[in-house]
């Protein structure tokens, strides 16, 4: 590939993250910020500068910045699962912008291939290729529906046509702010569609959900009610008070939920000669 006239390049694909202790982008301290001087001194992270060790965001771009001679880079991500929430079924749509590059002779494949075997059973990157600028803003912008799975504990006594009732339904939710994002969300109600697909019993107490969700849905929330800062949640309308165990995107949807539209890589230039 022949230098482009920017020092940038941007290259967009998929992945799936596999483990549930692994946030999507760097994951700085919240009190020193990683800074150089007050992170030697930090309590919190012990001189450390981060709360995880490592993010999809690090597992992609090491490899990749060594291979463009670059050390600096952005990750541009279609929204953003939780830490301990797992990334699966086609993956996530990515854009990593990587800064100041040296060399832009790199087999994307082949780079592919080496971040999938680094990183075996963690994340798993697929159809990497060259992209636009462009779209990184597509991807910011474009509100995409989502399919979850969700192992949920219940206390109490929940009937098989209760269940059933609730299946196949879309229905608007209201959801004040969830006290786990209040101090980077604005505090207010925001109504949002949900539809439970499945609902399945998975041993005593516990029940397996499948269900699709409005692009912005507080999924854990739709599940729990947090003492009813969500109305209705699966928790109300069981009656029985519900806790998610744990929660795996499934799906990257279209807005309405219907399945997304993949997009094509922009040709090579030259490629139809």
């Amino acid at each position: 590939m022949s230098q482009p006239p920017k020092a940038r390049i941007f290259i967009e694909g998929r992945y799936k993250k596999l483990v549930r202790d692994l946030p999507q982008t760097v994951y700085f301290c919240p009190d020193c910020k990683g800074h150089p001087r007050r992170k030697e001194k930090c309590e919190r992270c012990e001189g450390f500068g981060k709360l995880t060790r490592e993010s999809v965001q690090e597992l992609i771009a090491w490899p990749t910045g060594k291979a463009f001679g670059s050390r600096k880079n952005k990750f541009h991500g279609a929204g953003r699962e939780d830490v301990d929430v797992r990334m699966l079924g086609t993956g996530r749509p990515f854009v990593l912008e990587v800064l100041a590059p040296k060399s832009f002779d790199v087999d994307l494949a082949q780079l592919e291939a080496e971040i999938n075997r680094r990183n075996e059973g963690r994340i798993e990157l697929s159809n990497l290729h060259w992209t636009e600028k462009a779209r990184v803003a597509i991807l910011k912008e474009t509100p995409h529906a989502k399919e979850y799975e969700a192992l949920v504990e219940y206390d109490g006594e929940v009937g098989d046509d209760t269940l059933a009732a609730l299946v196949g339904v879309r229905r608007a939710v209201v959801q004040h702010t969830p006290s786990r994002v209040a101090h980077r969300r604005a505090d207010k109600d925001r109504e949002r569609w949900v539809e439970f697909q499945l609902l399945e019993r998975a041993g005593d107490g516990l029940l397996r959900v499948r269900m699709k969700t409005q692009h912005g849905t507080y999924v854990k929330e739709v599940l729990s009610g947090e003492d009813g800062k969500t109305t209705p949640s699966l928790a109300s309308l069981l009656g029985v008070p519900c806790r998610c165990l744990e929660l795996d995107v499934t799906a990257i949807l279209g807005e309405e939920g219907e399945p997304e539209r993949t997009y094509a890589a922009p040709p090579v230039f030259g490629a139809g000669l």
